[in-house]
């Protein structure tokens, strides 16, 4: 007995109306934003960074139906910075709230550009909020927060970005440090009283061309004789109120009256203890160059945006 083949009846309902099925239209991903951010102006350029991150963007969303319709990007935004504080994050995280948009999807050149630290989790229950998808090019497709995955690697691309930023800190203080002590460069600020700033030739014959100049300080020769005095009248066990009344006395110009062009915010009325203390305690006097006399700590101005914040 030979074995009945039953076919499908709505195909045999099909060919009996003569109708025939027509795959459903795929309009893929649809309209996206895309994000992205560089860190200064002047050391990176703007629109090559710009370019890139979107560049990258369209190439990853373009091939899957999807189309950059809006874009937002931060220029001179550290990525530490929370995307509320940020100009352009904190318009996209405005935009998700305009049910006129125009796009129902973010996209971002690189991941880690754009989170630090763990920024992500923060964010990206805003995006689920409004159900707006994000789609990372380091996950290969559209972020699931189902994915056990997905949330590991995102945590990781967030370790990446503040770990690459301590790394190029660590770099930068260290070059610059080599440059003070073995060229004797002066590497920005006010110069120290009885200083100059001398420009002399850059060594780096790119930047020489550019016209950027080598920075040194030089003595000023006029205020010379006056931290001569202060450290002698120091080691003849005179204190730092003594040797100061004894300028005063003498007439002699405080560092505010003699270089009233940057010091516009002091008074001007003489010398007082502690400029003579900062004079004894700046070690460029006694011969030695450093770095980094000052550390700076960075502390968040906006308890509401802080990650630690509930």
């Amino acid at each position: 007995m030979t074995a009945e083949i039953i076919s499908d009846p709505w195909a045999t309902l099909d060919d009996i109306l003569g109708l025939e099925v027509a795959d459903l239209a795929d309009d893929g991903i649809g309209a996206l934003a895309a994000y992205g951010r560089c860190s200064t102006e002047d050391k990176q350029d703007p629109e090559t960074s710009r370019g890139w991150q979107f560049g990258n963007a369209r190439k990853f969303v373009e091939t899957l139906g999807g189309q950059i319709v809006a874009e937002f990007f931060d220029v001179g935004q550290s990525r530490s910075v929370p995307w509320e504080r940020r100009t352009e994050g904190a318009r996209l995280l405005a935009e998700l709230k305009n049910p006129r948009r125009g796009w129902d999807a973010i996209v971002v050149g690189e991941g880690t550009r754009c989170w630090f630290g763990n920024q992500f989790s923060l964010i990206a229950p805003k995006f689920a909020a409004y159900g707006v998808d994000l789609w990372v090019p380091e996950l290969g497709g559209e972020y699931d927060a189902r994915n056990p995955s997905h949330k590991m690697l995102m945590s990781v691309l967030g370790g990446m970005s503040e770990s690459e930023r301590q790394h190029v800190q660590a770099r930068v203080h260290a070059a610059m440090d080599a440059q003070v002590i073995n060229e004797g460069r002066h590497q920005g600020g006010r110069a120290p009283y009885n200083y100059v700033v001398d420009s002399g030739p850059h060594p780096n014959p790119r930047k020489a061309a550019e016209g950027f100049k080598l920075r040194v300080l030089a003595i000023e020769e006029t205020t010379a004789d006056v931290v001569r005095r202060i450290f002698t009248e120091y080691l003849d066990g005179n204190g730092d109120r003594v040797i100061a009344n004894l300028l005063n006395r003498d007439g002699t110009p405080c560092p505010s009256a003699h270089r009233r062009d940057q010091n516009r915010h002091r008074l001007a009325d003489g010398w007082q203890g502690n400029s003579v203390r900062a004079i004894l305690d700046n070690p460029r006097y006694t011969g030695y160059a450093i770095l980094g006399r000052w550390t700076k700590h960075e502390t968040c101005s906006t308890p509401r945006t802080s990650p630690r914040a509930t």
